[in-house]
């Protein structure tokens, strides 16, 4: 797909109509209540419980879903948005749309073949919608960013505990020509996971999705006299590193890994935000983790608004509960500078490989894109003028 088409979101429901002139319907799902029920046919069981899975009894991932019905458009006629602009500038990067693929531990597991992250990078190259690749996935960084074509990337990082090895990994991002840093605070240690539980599952523990582990020189001296092929060893190992809880006192540490740009990811109080900004981060992540890390909490969706005004001006990327295109504009709507999706691209892969995620985003796109034509918010800051949107 070229830029040009990229930009052009909406014509996605054209190429759909016209092909059913011939008799061609739709292999993939139109809508994300079709898309979960046939991922849910093709994941093995304990990939699903993971994917699908949240926190205790998933009050707080439903109602991350359940908030954006709290807020709706306010239609605006006769403006001229017969052609809508959702590009968006960040970190100098010029990007065709604001969504983004939010991490995801195990995508690698959700690809028929086990290798979903470069099927996810895959994707990104062919629509344009960056990917941030998370610390656990099943192929090394370096293979997955050799996919991604002229569409930047993103490394998520889960810090370990020891700092060689995290600047060991951040030092494999840069060289493997990631664009920036995303760390991810809320998960040094795992929440209260029932179906994962009930499945007596943790993919990890099982040996998958630590090739960024297995492949790291600083890793791999750590297990000394183990054998590569040693899975215990490898897993006892990983145990030992993964979980650090971090403190404001370690972000001075973290700014100096890397020049790459710096996103603290799960930031959902006005004052953590403010504080990121004084020590230098350079974009600021909303998210409660999709609800898989903490239930009971506050919706993501409600946190946003907050963050963005004490962002001031900063970057401020956001996920949890985005399911559609309207999911997508009313985030937008309410002040974040790019949206991430999730599980959908998750299933999208699990039914379709690289087609699937490519039908997922285009689809996220199209709707997004449509209903800015329809009710009247030609470009990303119309969208986000005051009064554009409100509380229902």
């Amino acid at each position: 797909m070229d830029t040009d088409s990229r930009a052009r979101f909406g014509d996605y429901q054209n190429e759909i109509y016209l092909a059913g002139l011939s008799g061609v319907l739709p292999a993939m799902p139109m809508n994300f209540a079709e898309l979960e029920a046939r991922a849910q046919a093709a994941l093995p069981p304990s990939v699903l419980s993971y994917v699908a899975g949240g926190a205790g009894d998933e009050f707080t991932q439903r109602a991350n879903v359940t908030a954006f019905e709290r807020y709706g458009l306010v239609p605006r006629m006769m403006v001229g948005a017969a052609r809508r602009d959702l590009s968006v500038d960040l970190f100098g990067l010029k990007l065709p749309s604001p969504l983004f693929m939010a991490p995801v531990g195990v995508i690698g597991l959700c690809a028929q073949d086990g290798h979903g992250d470069l099927a996810t990078a895959r994707a990104a190259a062919r629509s344009g919608v960056p990917m941030v690749a998370s610390t656990l996935t099943v192929d090394p960084m370096e293979q997955v960013a050799a996919e991604f074509g002229d569409t930047p990337g993103f490394f998520q990082l889960y810090t370990p505990t020891d700092r060689a090895l995290a600047q060991s990994l951040v030092h494999r991002a840069e060289a493997a020509g990631f664009k920036g840093i995303v760390i991810t605070l809320d998960t040094w240690i795992t929440g209260w996971r029932p179906r994962d539980l009930g499945a007596s599952n943790f993919p990890q523990l099982r040996g998958h999705a630590l090739a960024n582990y297995t492949s790291d020189p600083v890793f791999r001296a750590r297990l000394a006299k183990a054998p590569e092929e040693d899975v215990s060893a490898t897993v006892l190992e990983w145990i030992g590193l993964f979980g650090n809880p971090l403190t404001w006192d370690d972000l001075p540490w973290l700014r100096s890994l890397t020049d790459l740009p710096i996103i603290l990811k799960g930031l959902c109080a006005p004052e953590d935000v403010r504080r990121a900004k004084d020590g230098g981060v350079d974009a600021v992540y909303c998210s409660n983790h999709g609800g898989r890390q903490a239930n009971g909490g506050l919706p993501a969706l409600e946190a946003l608004p907050g963050v963005v005004e004490a962002a001031d001006g900063l970057p401020v990327l956001f996920d949890s509960g985005v399911r559609t295109g309207a999911d997508v504009v009313k985030a937008l709507a309410l002040g974040a500078t790019a949206v991430g999706v999730g599980r959908p691209y998750a299933y999208g892969l699990a039914v379709g490989g690289v087609d699937g995620i490519v039908h997922v985003l285009r689809s996220l796109l199209a709707e997004a894109d449509l209903i800015m034509a329809v009710d009247g918010y030609p470009t990303l800051a119309d969208l986000r003028a005051e009064g554009a949107i409100r509380r229902i």
